[in-house]
């Protein structure tokens, strides 16, 4: 129809017979078709496009997230407010060797050596070779997908977000209940650091562990409570404050190397292998969970100045600095004391000095290394457990509260107050048993996830960019994940049974809270909605 100036309305194809003085100029306007008679096709209104069919519960729980997302949206809280990218290659290795460089070393070979003998040299090698496939498919994610989320993340861009949901509950075994496992010794240490020095003791009731004679663990809330105080400075500070820990712990260890090797003898090398290639097989499987922490640097990903170059540099790094000194203060330390005399030892190193030197001066100062060692580890730790939950509340997985962004200092600071008072409370106060030694399989199921995302991302996606490739690809990660597997199943079933219990109460909040609010669940809801032509 056509509408004249004066509102009149002339059907088209019929003679004009209203008296509006502009009847005719729009008669005159009519196009020659209408003029003659000839029918004109009406107008018509373009059709909505068909709705989407909203996702079966199938494809919600296997719903993946965009790498391009995944990137795009790094550094951002969920308030608008940034991250800030301050950390260098240097600082990040120095994060993982934080992490991973902790008490270990300081107790492991009293476990190691008898079950080894001299070759636990060998042992430490072949630890660091089972720890070494999955650090490269970490490195290649972490370069890929450069997002705070590590294994996380990686896991919700190639196997969906159920699997990324149980990868985030294996991260938070890793990081943080191991902090306040971590943290529960540093009195014991502190305690001898103290005694050594002053002759002055925490009470144990003060002191040692809940359930084994303390009642509330001081020392472990207050080392918790340290670390949260410089991560609240912001990423660049907490990270000076951790390279000088680091570096205080390495020179402590090299202390050990110097003054044990005055009392090595050729003698204690022999036989090398006394209980033959199965006692180093066994050595090696046990001394795996001291590589565990190489990862810590993969959850900086969002704070790092070019994460794509850096980050997979940094985790190589680090696992070859700290493979270098496993072996170094195993070698040193077995050939000072007949590997015999290892059997039993909690302070395996300490007791090599007094061996060597006659006194107990060497041991204070290697107290002193263990009460910084395990500062660290608690430092970058709890540095990476803010972070993962920082990506799982930007994707709506957990509260909001935890991607927050203070403006002044870049930092989640809330998250970080949260994540430390729950952790200093779980050491400090309750007896964490079983559960701590479950943070062992879920580190080791959070590895196996990560070399099987590799294996599908360069099949779905093979040409994109890569900072850095795992070679021999999918061999390389396949042989990863079977030695993941191959760790796994030789855990204590309780360990098992203690796992799933901590499974189970996971998916029960994923299913009441995370999936509902997911963010990608906010686009399929919109996607699915009927589009309205007026909007």
């Amino acid at each position: 129809m056509a509408v004249t100036a004066c509102s009149a309305v002339i059907p088209t194809g019929l003679p004009v017979t209203s008296t509006c003085p502009d009847a005719a100029a729009a008669r005159t306007r009519r196009s020659p078709e209408e003029q003659q008679g000839a029918p004109v096709p009406q107008s018509t209104v373009t059709a909505a496009p068909p709705r989407p069919p909203a996702p079966t519960p199938l494809q919600r729980l296997m719903r993946r997230k965009p790498v391009e997302q995944l990137v795009a949206e790094a550094g951002r809280g969920s308030d608008g407010n940034q991250l800030r990218r301050t950390l260098t290659m240097w600082q990040l290795t120095m994060i993982s060797i934080g992490a991973t460089l902790g008490t270990g070393i300081f107790v492991v070979l009293g476990e190691a050596v008898p079950k080894a003998g001299p070759a636990v040299t060998i042992s430490f090698v072949i630890a660091g070779l089972t720890a070494l496939f999955s650090a490269l498919s970490y490195a290649e994610l972490a370069g890929t997908i450069p997002a705070s989320g590590s294994s996380y993340s990686y896991a919700y861009a190639t196997l969906g977000e159920l699997v990324a949901w149980v990868c985030g509950l294996c991260l938070m075994l890793e990081y943080g209940v191991s902090v306040a496992a971590v943290a529960v010794g540093w009195g014991e240490y502190l305690n001898e650091l103290l005694d050594g020095t002053i002759g002055v003791t925490i009470p144990a009731v003060l002191s040692a562990p809940p359930g084994e004679g303390g009642l509330f663990n001081l020392p472990a809330l207050l080392v918790v409570l340290l670390a949260m105080a410089f991560l609240l400075g912001g990423a660049r500070e907490s990270a000076r404050v951790n390279t000088i820990m680091v570096v205080v712990k390495v020179a402590s260890l090299l202390l050990f190397c110097a003054v044990a090797f005055t009392g090595v003898k050729a003698g204690n090398y022999e036989p090398f292998l006394p209980l033959g290639l199965a006692g180093v097989s066994a050595a090696g499987a046990s001394l795996f969970f001291s590589y565990i922490g190489f990862d810590a640097a993969s959850t900086a990903g969002e704070e790092a100045k070019n994460p794509q170059r850096d980050l997979p540099r940094a985790i190589m790094l680090s696992l070859l600095i700290v493979t270098v000194l496993y072996v170094a203060v195993a070698a040193v330390a077995v050939g000072a004391t007949p590997w015999q005399d290892f059997e039993g030892s909690e302070a395996a190193l300490a007791g090599v000095l007094r061996d060597v030197t006659g006194h107990g001066f060497w041991a204070v100062v290697l107290a002193a290394g263990a009460v910084i060692a395990i500062a660290s580890v608690v430092l970058a730790v709890l540095y990476g457990q803010t972070r993962i939950l920082f990506a799982m509340s930007r994707d709506g997985l957990v509260p909001k509260v935890f991607s927050k962004v203070n403006p002044r200092t870049g930092t989640p600071r809330a998250n970080t107050v949260l994540v430390a008072a729950f952790c200093g409370t779980l050491a400090a106060a309750v007896p964490l048993g079983q559960l701590a030694d479950a943070t062992s399989i879920g580190t080791l199921f959070a590895f196996a996830l990560v070399n099987v995302a590799v294996i599908v991302l360069r099949r779905t996606r093979p040409d994109m960019p890569r900072g850095f490739r795992v070679p021999l690809a999918p061999l390389v990660p396949a042989i990863g994940l079977a030695m993941c597997v191959w760790m796994m199943t030789s855990l204590p079933v309780i360990t098992w049974i203690v796992f799933g219990g901590w499974m189970a109460a996971g998916l029960v909040f994923y299913f009441l809270y995370g999936q509902r609010r997911s963010r990608l669940a906010d686009a399929d809801a919109g996607a699915s909605t009927p589009h309205d032509p007026e909007k």
